[in-house]
């Protein structure tokens, strides 16, 4: 049997290392809980009376509502039964792919993680990629495309679609019958992708869909839910593929959600936010000891990109080197889904850890490509 080697595959390698390596694959929130978040985990036992005492939707919208507010997004469909909760981004984008017609081209950004386009695949979907250069010059695709598929903000770059390039996609699907997908499982964490989306999409007339995500904001240990939203407009059979898949969200996830989102509005955003600056910085500082620079200087989100000179090692030398050394992270070939050799001059770090791990996996990662390139 061939094995399978993708992000996903890394990530779960590197969470099950039995030789305790340092962790910086996967972007979920792998933290120390803060006190206030503390408190709030604490509580547990009490959601699960609650979790009996109270009517499933009740609970269900609250949590709704209270992420949804948290993360700017006012007009999202909040109450209107099309919003579903899923027990992951993944399980929710998996939903949409089988949802999509059986050989529908879709356009899809690239690089961007590559679960998406593999979903899409297994599903009998045709991909074709969209560039962020092409985002960026407002360049959408025509026909056959009958769904474009936009991270926001993109992991790993980073970059967060402008609300002016938004309408401006929105406008374009609508006149061509197209449906937006927005992945938007780093929404909240920068404030800059925090415009409202659903608002401009409902205003241009586009059919859309829209996936959020609580795991990448909270250290929850895979207690997360992930939200799939879609337009009043669309004809696409997602309640009937949501209910192939699962019955309901956790009740009880649901609870400690509305709580964190509370805490997210009430300092949780800026201290989550200083502490992958915090780490951020220390990785520039300590990987230009040696002459390598962040690719993405900009990005707020908690993966951070960084460039390798084409005449040194690329991505995948380095990865196995940092293996060897017992720091996993991630090669990024596989973001470059339909080029991966394009991702050979990059690889990624998680930020959402402490700020002990990321020091020392920089200065590993220094010392790696430093014996890499001897004379340099």
């Amino acid at each position: 049997m061939t094995e399978v080697v993708n992000l996903t595959t890394m990530e779960v390698d590197a969470l099950t290392d039995v030789e305790g390596g340092l962790n910086l694959t996967d972007g979920h929130a792998r933290l120390v809980l803060t006190s206030q978040q503390a408190d709030i985990v604490a509580r547990i036992p009490e959601m699960f009376v609650e979790a009996t005492r109270r009517p499933f939707p009740e609970i269900e919208l609250a949590a709704h509502k209270a992420f949804l507010s948290a993360i700017g997004q006012h007009s999202a469909p909040v109450g209107s039964g099309r919003i579903l909760s899923c027990y992951s981004s993944t399980l929710a984008t998996d939903i949409v792919a089988r949802a999509l017609p059986a050989g529908a081209t879709v356009a899809v950004l690239h690089p961007t993680f590559d679960n998406i386009a593999d979903l899409f695949v297994t599903r009998g979907l045709k991909l074709v990629p969209m560039s962020e250069e092409a985002l960026l010059a407002q360049e959408w695709p025509g026909e056959p495309v009958s769904a474009i598929v936009v991270t926001l903000p993109n992991n790993p770059t980073g970059l967060i679609t402008p609300k002016g390039h938004l309408e401006s996609l929105a406008a374009h699907a609508a006149r061509h019958g197209q449906t937006v997908i927005i992945d938007a499982s780093f929404r909240g964490q920068v404030r800059d992708a925090q415009y409202d989306t659903y608002a401009v999409l409902d205003a241009a007339g586009a059919d859309w869909i829209t996936i959020e995500d609580t795991g990448k904001l909270w250290p929850t240990h895979e207690l997360k839910i992930g939200l799939l939203a879609y337009s009043e407009r669309t004809t696409l059979p997602i309640e009937r593929a949501f209910s192939e898949s699962l019955l309901a969200a956790s009740p009880v996830v649901l609870q400690l959600i509305t709580e964190l989102a509370g805490d997210w509005v009430n300092g949780g955003y800026e201290r989550a936010g200083a502490l992958v600056e915090r780490n951020r910085a220390v990785v520039k500082e300590t990987i230009g000891q040696v002459g390598l620079k962040l690719a993405d200087p900009d990005s707020q989100i908690s993966v951070a990109r960084i460039e390798l000179p084409v005449d040194g090692p690329d991505s995948e030398l380095l990865y196995k080197e940092m293996l060897a050394r017992g720091v996993h992270v991630l090669p990024c070939s596989p973001f470059h889904w339909a080029d991966p050799e394009s991702g050979l001059r990059f690889i990624r770090v998680s930020l959402a850890r402490s700020f002990e791990t990321v020091e020392k996996a920089a200065q590993t990662m220094a010392q790696a490509y430093r014996e890499l390139t001897p004379g340099r």
